[in-house]
């Protein structure tokens, strides 16, 4: 059954019900004075109720069809609803008493039917919709909560159910609701031509530009668009924007989470929509709670969500450890703001120290290491790759021995899909640091997961906070190349699913590789275009797009496995197990104490060359400053990672 059958089958049925509600209503409404007065109850009283019950029946299906009443949706019924019944209500009997008239002239009809049989319908009805409302929602009085008549107009585009859930919540906001739906269009082409909660169901999302022009005439002015439930994902989020800016209307979003609340601008993250993680809080709440952790570069994005989202399951101490003290005094006051109860420790202090982190470590004494340290923003370590090879090595080595010194049961390690085939320092760094902290926990009592995920939309450094600036300034968005792209992942997803690998490493001895489902990479210039149209431009016509070429260590594309890995599915949603082949050369411990040293004394040349000796798949732009070294051009041959 198409869904347009469905709808039309949902409406047969609603008024149905209520008009053979009113024939029973009626027929009680006549029978009770009828009986007491003393009328015998037989055939000829069964004629007496049954012709005005017909009549009222008859009323009531007109008033009800003219009124739309049977376009609601039931289990979303809300105060326009029950408004648009009584309405409806009333007119049945304006209709039903002038027909009544002029058939029987009112004769054997007792007055005090009608004040007996309205009141009987108008529960009938409700009572209908309201165990509706019960059985979806759990608030059966919510049909009679009040909406504001002085809100600004919106065009809801959304899934209805999501739509509904939003107009529900939006009811019970401080004030009442912030804005005054004019319609919905249903993104999923569910219940045409129907209502919801008093808004009607104005069509698909081929209709949005015809109902936004239809709207602009009817109210002199573009509507906002508001975006909620499956509205927020990539794809219909791309083609509402397509469509909406076209037509200079604003976009916006209704709550978060599919929830009501204010308007809210539409965020980035709306262009990067996935389908929920079916995860379960339990299991990191199993290891956190109660637990002590402690988070290195916990003044970052990704370390500050993680603090953030530890905090939040009660651990029984957080430490705090960041070589910025301004990071770590924001984020150390945040947290101590939220969490006023719990047990904050800030340490500060670099990762590169060996000494100052094992004392940290030590006193700390963590249940749970999360090592988010790391610099990684890619053309400043092509120009400063000393700092990258000391920080994100060594610093990574430092952490994993100062975690087994600690007696640390769990070390968690983010790495990067940039470690993937490097074409560029960070990455190969990352690459490198992923075998250093394996090797450092192999045989060891703690268990490691290490999390290799993709660009975090909105941290320091990334694509998107450029993009904002350069669009609030009129432009132009520089974009490296048309055709590059990047995997995506907000924040909070990130942080969440990293926790979750950390959670599923249970074999101590060792660190299993962990890679975050990141979907479909997304092309720079569509993202670039997609935010020039939330804030209702025009890409290439109010604000332009130029390419710049791809700077020192930048690839067109990114993976997330090399070749000879494989994936296996884990029980978390999101959270796949990487499996693969991680052969080292028997110099590798010697080869990394040698590129630690060249970096500290600042031999660019010689440490990007057993940079590339260590990860063969990168291969550094500066091959005539490497010193030549017959022993190193006969040196034992390294494996692939």
């Amino acid at each position: 059954m198409t869904p347009y059958q469905e709808a039309q089958r949902a409406k047969a049925l609603t008024l149905t019900f209520d008009v053979v509600m009113a024939w029973g209503a009626m027929a009680i409404g006549i029978a009770i004075p009828l009986w007491l007065s003393g009328y015998p109850m037989n055939y000829q009283s069964a004629r007496l109720v049954t012709l005005p019950a017909f009549l009222f029946a008859a009323s009531a299906a007109v008033a009800f069809y003219v009124l739309r009443v049977h376009r609601q949706v039931w289990r979303h019924s809300g105060w326009p609803d029950a408004m648009r019944i009584v309405q409806a209500v009333i007119l049945s009997a304006l209709i039903f008493l002038p027909l009544l008239f002029l058939i029987t002239r009112g004769i054997n009809f007792p007055r005090s039917s009608l004040f007996v049989a309205l009141p009987l319908w108008l529960g009938a009805i409700f009572l209908g919709r309201m165990i509706a409302l019960s059985r979806s929602t759990r608030r059966p009085f919510q049909i009679f909560s009040n909406l504001r008549e002085d809100a600004p107009g919106v065009l809801i585009v959304g899934d209805g159910e999501s739509a509904a859930q939003v107009l529900r919540d939006l009811r019970y906001a401080h004030g009442g609701s912030p804005v005054r739906a004019l319609g919905l269009i249903e993104a999923t082409g569910a219940e045409p031509g129907r209502d919801i909660r008093g808004v009607p169901v104005l069509g698909g999302m081929n209709d949005l530009g015809k109902v936004l022009d239809l709207l602009t005439a009817r109210y002199g002015d573009v509507p906002w668009v508001a975006a909620v439930g499956e509205a927020r994902d990539r794809k219909i989020m791309n083609e509402l924007l397509l469509t909406a800016s076209s037509r200079g209307a604003k976009i916006m979003a209704l709550g978060g989470n599919e929830r009501g609340g204010p308007l809210q601008e539409v965020a980035t993250a709306d262009l990067l929509a996935r389908p929920e993680r079916q995860i379960s809080p339990a299991l990191i709440e199993s290891i956190v709670k109660g637990a002590h952790i402690m988070v290195t570069g916990a003044g970052g994005t990704i370390g500050g969500e993680l603090a953030r989202q530890c905090a939040e399951l009660g651990p029984e101490v957080l430490t705090l450890y960041d070589a910025s003290e301004y990071n770590l005094y924001r984020v150390d006051l945040r947290l101590r703001e939220q969490h006023p109860n719990l047990n904050i420790v800030t340490q500060l202090g670099d990762v590169r120290d060996a000494a100052r982190l094992e004392k940290a470590m030590i006193a700390a004494s963590p249940d749970i290491v999360i090592h988010a340290a790391a610099l990684k923003h890619v053309p400043l370590m092509e120009a400063n790759p000393n700092e990258a090879i000391l920080t994100n090595v060594r610093g990574a080595m430092n952490a994993a021995h100062a975690a087994v010194a600690a007696g640390a049961k769990r070390f968690v390690f983010i790495s990067t899909d940039k470690a993937v085939d490097p074409d560029n320092v960070m990455g190969a760094t990352k690459r490198v640091a992923e075998i250093c902290v394996r090797r450092a926990l192999q045989g060891t009592p703690v268990a490691g997961a290490m999390v290799r995920f993709g660009n975090v939309l909105g941290s320091s450094g990334s694509v998107v906070p450029l993009f904002e600036r350069q669009i609030a300034r009129g432009g132009p968005v520089t974009v490296t190349d048309k055709d590059v792209t990047r995997y995506f992942m907000t924040v909070q997803e990130a942080s969440k699913l990293v926790l979750h690998a950390g959670a599923l490493q249970e074999k101590t001895g060792e660190a299993s590789l962990f890679l975050l489902d990141m979907g479909e990479p997304i092309k720079i210039e569509e993202l670039a275009e997609a935010m020039i149209r939330m804030k209702g431009f025009v890409p290439g016509e109010d604000i332009k797009i130029i390419h710049t070429g791809l700077r020192p260590g930048e690839s067109l594309h990114e993976s997330l496995t090399y070749s000879h890995e494989k994936i296996t599915v884990t029980a978390v949603d999101g959270v796949q197990k990487v499996i693969g082949s991680n052969g080292v050369a028997p110099n590798f411990d010697l080869l990394i104490d040698e590129m630690i040293k060249a970096a500290k004394i600042g031999d660019t040349g010689e440490a990007l060359r057993l940079l590339s000796r260590l990860v063969p798949e990168y291969q550094p732009d500066r091959k005539a400053s490497f010193p030549t070294k017959e022993s190193h051009a006969n040196g034992p041959k390294i494996l692939k990672f």
